[in-house]
């Protein structure tokens, strides 16, 4: 696959003098310059069109996987519905319609009949009306007595929110729209009267707490609370049982807890958790007293606690109800009246424990069993707290998600409503795990996924992550099956980095020990062709965002193992952003990378940033995409890589291109449609390039 004229980025060369060493960078004006500038613009568009001439030739493989895509897709389909109070509230996919529809019925008819369903917003209506060209629901809130529902919108990809709430009596909007708000704060008061939201500051860092009272001007908001700390994000959320707002303050690896009541319209946020650095906790509320997950106390796979509530807390007050395992990862809690549902990982998979409640304290742990031995679960949404069932979803590579109901006495499950995915057989599939050697010793386990049929050793596509404490379960995705229908293996590599494995995975995995994560995915790349699952020469890897920062790292390092790379909304530029404080998540992310003000975490972050270790040499293909309103990422670092990477490949080297969504951020298309044919096209490119 060669075409002769590619872009050429215009270079301008700049010098950056940090620590009295001197950096060059042609394309720094990617940034400077800004998503709106002229040459900017000019070369993401070539970029674009190099794209669509490079894919030219293969337009009937990329028709043809869209069709098969949008063939394991069930267009017309019901998510199970959510009970909050007295409604169901879910969303309905419609045929043909790309985006989804927000519903709701009254869990009973008073005459008996089919309760009546009542839409709520339809994104399909409200794009076409507004002229968005895409349109996100992050966060939709009834408010307790089912009068109002608000929802957080964003309609440009920026993560920039505004806050609509609609009065269902009506059918129209309660108030004009709040704007410029986070996505990760939307709360109602007791009474249905207020609402909680965040604000950003200039970095997109969730900094400020509101109060909202409905049909008041936003000028006569009250702040609750302000965090001055750069490093720290705040978000406030409703305690399960709804008695109280829990308001948590944190940064990477340290939280810091602030409570509300939910009834009273003055309430004022009162610090209960106070920081400490490298304290982390979660927090509900379990009446008389509070229940904690934390690492306090040397609990590095952390600790269920409950703490009385009184004035001046103190960890040595604190009753340990399931104390530090080295072997059990605990990660989150659900608490009903009766009953508590932890969640977690043990041997390296997600687990499921439920605790019964009693008026004289907490029983003894009992975990959820499943069929199998490589699965994910989860719990699911749930909103009703005097029941003893919930919802929690279960998987497998092969098998789609299943809603079901657990049932918190017996722990016995129920199914509501298995994922419907057209024209698939679980039986002609089959996944395994293996485990490969790390250089340092270490066990990498690796999910694979085949057809039965496929002959192995065969092409095979890996993909990684590897940050944040984020595992890769593994999971179905319906995308995967037209590459498993052509006789590919997908595998998953559970790098140092992720949660697999616990927060010993995770630690194992950044600041120092960052280089893991990458020679991880090396070795599991290189553990499959020894284990005679993928065909040498005929590898490929995939990673978005942090995994994008994989993918650059493991191309640095082995350029010659993959044949085909895919470097999605990739953190490439690594001294670029880490030291611009400016930037959306910079500075909440200097415990996952360090802070390149000290000397020693820039020298670290220089070792391996992707853009700066660049070098002369023959590259595999690389399809690498990015968002022009990406917050995250900017859309500058996948440019500027690929710009840079043009002027550094030798010949034999592979085909270069780079997507840049212009209307789109971090996770690209929103409706489903357009997302599937994106799918496609990057397929259409793996398959192209293996055919070369």
């Amino acid at each position: 696959m060669t075409h002769p004229n590619p872009p050429v980025a215009p270079r301008t060369t700049v010098i950056h003098r940090e620590h009295g060493l001197e950096r060059q960078d042609d394309y720094h004006w990617l940034k400077t310059e800004g998503r709106t500038g002229e040459r900017v613009l000019a070369y993401l568009n070539a970029e674009n069109a190099y794209l669509e001439e490079v894919l030219a030739p293969h337009a009937s493989l990329a028709d043809e996987l869209t069709r098969e895509l949008r063939s394991h897709l069930q267009e017309q389909d019901e998510q199970p519905p959510v009970q909050e109070g007295a409604w169901l509230y879910f969303t309905r996919t419609e045929e043909g319609l790309a985006h989804p529809i927000f519903l709701r019925r009254p869990l009973e008819s008073a005459t008996g009949t089919q309760p009546s369903e009542q839409v709520l917003l339809d994104l399909n209506l409200l794009k076409e009306r507004e002229r968005h060209q895409n349109v996100w629901v992050y966060t939709a809130r009834p408010s307790p007595n089912g009068r109002f529902w608000a929802y957080l919108l964003d309609t440009s990809g920026q993560e920039v929110f505004e806050l609509r709430v609609l009065d269902t009596a009506s059918g129209q909007l309660a108030e004009a729209p709040l704007t410029a708000l986070s996505g990760w704060t939307l709360a109602w008061s007791a009474d249905s009267t207020r609402l909680y939201y965040a604000t950003e500051d200039e970095t997109q860092r969730p900094f400020r707490i509101y109060r909202h009272t409905l049909g008041q001007p936003a000028t006569d908001d009250t702040l609750l609370f302000q965090e001055d700390d750069p490093t720290f994000r705040v978000t406030l959320s409703p305690a399960d049982s709804g008695q109280t707002l829990l308001l948590a303050t944190s940064a990477n690896l340290t939280t810091e807890w602030h409570t509300l009541d939910a009834h009273d319209p003055e309430a004022r946020a009162q610090l209960l958790l106070s920081r400490e650095p490298g304290l982390e906790s979660w927090l509900e509320d379990g009446g008389g007293h509070w229940l904690i997950l934390t690492n306090q106390g040397n609990a590095t796979e952390f600790r269920l606690v409950r703490l009385p509530k009184r004035e001046g807390l103190r960890w040595s007050d604190a009753e340990e109800l399931l104390p530090h395992d080295p072997r059990r990862h605990l990660t989150g809690m659900q608490i009903f009246a009766d009953h508590l549902l932890l969640s977690g990982r043990e041997d390296g998979f997600s687990q499921l424990w439920v605790i019964p409640r009693t008026p004289d304290g907490y029983a003894a742990p009992r975990r959820v069993d499943f069929p199998g031995d490589s699965y994910t679960v989860y719990p699911g949404i749930n909103r009703v707290f005097q029941t003893n069932r919930a919802r929690i979803r279960f998987g497998s590579m092969t098998r789609p998600t299943e809603h079901l109901d657990l049932d918190l006495d017996t722990l016995q499950t129920t199914l509501v409503k298995a994922t419907p995915v057209p024209n698939y057989d679980p039986e002609q599939y089959v996944s395994e795990q293996l485990w490969v050697n790390a250089p340092d010793g270490e066990r990498v386990p690796v999910s694979v996924v085949r057809r039965r049929d496929t002959l192995l050793p065969a092409p095979t596509l890996v993909y990684g992550y590897g940050s944040y404490g984020i595992s890769s379960d593994p999971a179905f995705s319906a995308s995967r099956l037209p590459l498993l229908d052509r006789g590919w293996v997908w595998a998953i590599a559970h790098v140092r980095g992720g949660s697999e494995l616990g927060r010993r995975w995770y630690d194992a995995g950044r600041l120092r020990h960052k280089t893991n994560s990458f020679t991880d995915f090396i070795a599991a790349g290189e553990g499959l062709i020894s284990a005679g699952v993928a065909r040498a020469g005929h590898l490929a890897a995939m990673g978005r965002s942090a995994g994008g920062l994989l993918m650059g790292a493991v191309i640095n390092l082995r350029p010659n193992l993959f044949r085909t790379v895919f470097v999605g909304v990739p953190f490439v530029d690594v001294l670029s952003t880490m030291a611009d404080a400016s930037l959306p998540l910079t500075t909440g992310e200097y415990d996952e990378w360090g802070n390149p003000e000290e000397r020693g975490w820039y020298d670290l972050m220089a070792t391996y940033s992707p853009y700066d270790n660049l070098k002369t040499g023959r590259y595999p293909h690389l399809f690498i995409s990015g968002g022009l309103n990406d917050p995250r990422v900017a859309y500058w670092e996948p440019a500027k890589y690929a710009a840079k990477v043009r002027t550094l490949l030798q010949p034999g080297s592979g085909t270069v291109v780079l997507k840049t969504h212009m209307g789109a951020g971090h996770g690209g298309s929103s409706g489903r449609f357009d997302a599937l044919r994106e799918t496609a096209e990057e397929y259409a490119f793996l398959l192209a390039v293996e055919d070369d």
